[in-house]
Formats: structure tokens, sequence, C-alpha cells
């Protein structure tokens, strides 16, 4: 039988054809899945990288109420324009702790992965209360309530506690310090922000909303913001990979 009366066969017998096209799916399926199982792990890890604290994570949670990844990827690509404008290019292990990630989809605004440190706490509160006030083209609605809204620290433990059973270490005293962590790190108590950061390393203890009296959503949205992209140092990963 010919090459094509053997096409002829596949092709006059949908149910053949179709069995056909499920046997060829399910090997590429299982080339692509079972050398999964035998890594320990699809994922590098990278030094420096550790869960969000309490305030930082309370400020994700913002991040995610008010859609701001719906503007703001954090997702910087390899390629040379990308990492000219944004910084090292972003790494699979960066977002090992993210439910749900941030990578985003699209960009109105810049790419959030590397902003933490660029701007000061002054100026991010500037952006977040009135944008046109230090960036005079953006379109982004301002978020003034962030200022005067309390933060609702009562429920941090228990999204500590959920993230935990999604697999972040979150250790039992990390979510039984849950709330004075939240104070340690937004009052700058030296003590407790010494404590606060033998649990969490490279964490940055300070008034964030420049309003020492209260602890406020925007204490907490600009701590993540000013975390982003700050915890791996960079230089070190790639003298290690150069070295490989």
């Amino acid at each position: 039988m010919s090459v094509w009366a053997k096409h002829q066969v596949l092709e006059k017998n949908s149910m053949i054809l179709l069995v056909g096209v499920l046997i060829v799916v399910a090997i590429g399926g299982l080339v692509e899945i079972v050398p999964l199982f035998f890594l320990k792990s699809t994922i590098e890890t990278v030094e420096g990288v550790r869960p969000y604290t309490p305030l930082e994570m309370a400020g994700r949670n913002i991040y995610v109420r008010e859609g701001c990844y719906n503007c703001h990827s954090q997702m910087i690509r390899p390629l040379r324009d990308e990492v000219e404008r944004y910084g090292h290019y972003s790494l699979a292990s960066e977002s090992i702790y993210d439910r749900p990630f941030q990578w985003g989809s699209k960009r109105t605004g810049p790419d959030l992965a590397r902003v933490g440190g660029k701007y000061s706490d002054e100026w991010q509160r500037a952006h977040l209360v009135d944008p046109r006030s230090v960036v005079p083209a953006s379109i982004m609605p301002g978020y003034p309530f962030l200022a005067t809204r309390d933060l609702d620290v009562a429920h941090v433990a228990r999204d500590m506690s959920v993230q935990a059973m999604l697999g972040v270490p979150y250790s039992e005293e990390m979510i039984a310090k849950a709330q004075t962590d939240v104070i340690a790190q937004a009052n700058v108590d030296d003590a407790g922000a010494s404590d606060l950061a033998k649990r969490y390393p490279k964490v940055v203890a300070r008034d964030f909303d420049g309003d020492p009296k209260r602890i406020t959503e925007m204490d907490a949205l600009v701590a993540y913001l000013q975390m982003l992209g700050t915890l791996v140092d960079f230089k070190t990963y790639d003298r290690k990979a150069n070295i490989r």
C-alpha cells in the first residue's frame, strides 16, 4: 500500500483520524509532563527571596483589590529594551509566593517589578493621591482615600494562615505575631523592628504614609511597592551564572 493510500484511509474515516490524533496528543503530553516528575523543582531557587511581611502582604491585597495589575505588569522579559528600561529580567522564583501572580497582561503604566527604592515614600504617596502631580501625562486615577482609611489588621493572621495552607512558609510564630509585626514595621519601633528582621530578612521598617500616629492602607501599599525587586542581589546572581 502506497503512502498516499495510507493517508486516504485516515482522511476517509473520521473515527480512525480521531483516534490517531488522540494518540499523537497523548504521546506529546507524556513527553512534556513525565520529565517533570523526575525534577526536584522546576523553579530555580534564588537567595534572598522570602515571604511577604504582614504589612507588605496587606499592601499587596490592596494592590489586587484596586486592580493595579490591570495596568501595571510585574514581569520584565529578557529582551534588551525591557532590561534597559526596567532593570534585570524577572526570575521565576521571585513570584514563588505570589498567589495569584502579578505578571499582568498589559502595560498602560510602567512595569513595577523593580520599582522598590526607585522613588521616595513621599513620591509614592503623591503619585497615589494625585498621579498628575508628579507625572503630568498620567491617566491613572487617584487613590486619596488610602491615606485616610485605617488598615484593617484583624484579618492579617487569617490571610497568612491561608497562604501557609497554599505552601508559603509562614511559621506559627510568624502568624501569631502578625499584628505586632505590622505595628513594628509601620511605626519604627526599634525593638519590634529588630525582632521583625529576624523573621523577614531585608525588611524595611519606617513610617510609610507620613503619619506616625496611625497605620493606614497607604502605609501598607507603599511598603509593598518599596520592597518589589529589592530582595535579590542580581549582581551575585549574574556572577554565579557566569561561573557556571
